[in-house]
């Protein structure tokens, strides 16, 4: 077969590019390389051996490229051999610069498809990066070491308009904050459940059974803005009650301490939980009708997402099956 391949190139004439638009010869990479292992070898005989060609394959290719470059010789033919010529050591690092770069782009483009290259933009919420982003994150990197990553923090609107705009390639976001999902392609990471944050001597520490949150429905309450409308206190409004709110806190840490003080209780995502204070308590919120906020990975509709955020979703998912339900 490979005799075959060798007779058939050996019959081929050679082949004369047509100028590019614009001017200038149109040089084909394999002229090039061709042209490389001659000068590497200063043989035709054994350059074309290094190639799996014949010898008058070789010689048809080094003739097409130095008429490509206006019949200029390459070579000064010798009785053993051949010898550069000037025009063909100034070619020589032009070349090696073309060929270098394509074999680069193939590898770095081999690399792309396999995840394990090329770069990685996500932006997360505060909560999700409590837990799940990290645990997601350390398996990333360890099964794609070579992969550039950046992150950004923020709220959920805010993540999908840099995703929108280009500037991220996956954003982990909530259904909190009423964010404008439907524009996004959405990949499911969680339903999040709720616990609400009461002082260790609270009536309510120690409980183990999930409390309706009208309960609570008299309590000062901390959040982090002075309505409830677009955060985790919708909820409260979801179950007939409009809270009142106390303390205006952004900070998680902050909250947990004006809840362990006394001043008001607050409510607990799921990502959150594992990092209260041990002066706190937490109840679990019954939920009523349908969970308190769902937890997606957002790519762009429409955008085929990169191989690296295919696998950082993935990840995330693992991440997202071992938090408590």
């Amino acid at each position: 077969m490979a005799a075959m391949r060798e007779q058939h190139a050996s019959q081929q004439p050679p082949v004369r590019p047509s100028p590019p638009p614009g001017g200038g010869p149109d040089l084909s990479t394999v002229w090039l390389r061709v042209f490389l292992e001659v000068a590497r070898h200063g043989s035709f005989t054994v350059a074309a051996r290094a190639l799996g060609w014949t010898q008058s394959a070789v010689s048809r290719q080094i003739s097409s490229l130095e008429a490509a470059l206006s019949g200029g010789p390459l070579f000064d033919r010798l009785p053993r051999g051949v010898r550069l010529t000037e025009a063909g050591r100034v070619l020589v690092p032009h070349a090696e610069a073309v060929t270098g770069a394509l074999h680069t782009a193939v590898r770095e483009l081999a690399d792309l498809r396999d995840a394990a290259g090329g770069r990685l933009r996500f932006g997360a919420f505060a909560t999700a990066d409590a837990s799940l982003v990290p645990h997601a994150l350390a398996a990333f990197r360890t099964r794609h070491p070579r992969v550039r990553v950046s992150r950004e923090e923020g709220l959920s609107p805010a993540l999908l308009d840099r995703l929108t705009e280009g500037h991220l390639d996956l954003a982990v976001v909530s259904t909190t904050g009423r964010a404008p999902l439907d524009g996004h392609a959405l990949h499911h990471l969680l339903d999040e459940p709720l616990y609400v944050a009461v002082p260790a001597g609270h009536p309510l520490a120690g409980t183990t059974t999930p409390v309706p949150l009208s309960r609570l429905a008299d309590a000062d309450w901390i959040s982090g803005g002075p309505r409830p409308e677009g955060t985790l206190l919708d909820a409260a409004l979801r179950a007939g009650f409009r809270p009142r709110i106390a303390h205006v806190v952004a900070e998680w840490t902050a909250k947990q301490g004006y809840v362990a003080a006394g001043l008001g209780v607050t409510l607990v995502p799921a990502l959150a939980a594992a990092s209260v204070r041990p002066d706190v308590a937490l109840v679990r919120v019954r939920d009523e009708g349908a969970p308190a906020r769902a937890v997606y990975a957002a790519t762009v509709r429409g955008r085929s997402p990169t191989p690296a955020a295919r696998a950082f979703i993935e990840a995330l998912r693992e991440a997202a099956a071992r938090i408590p339900a």
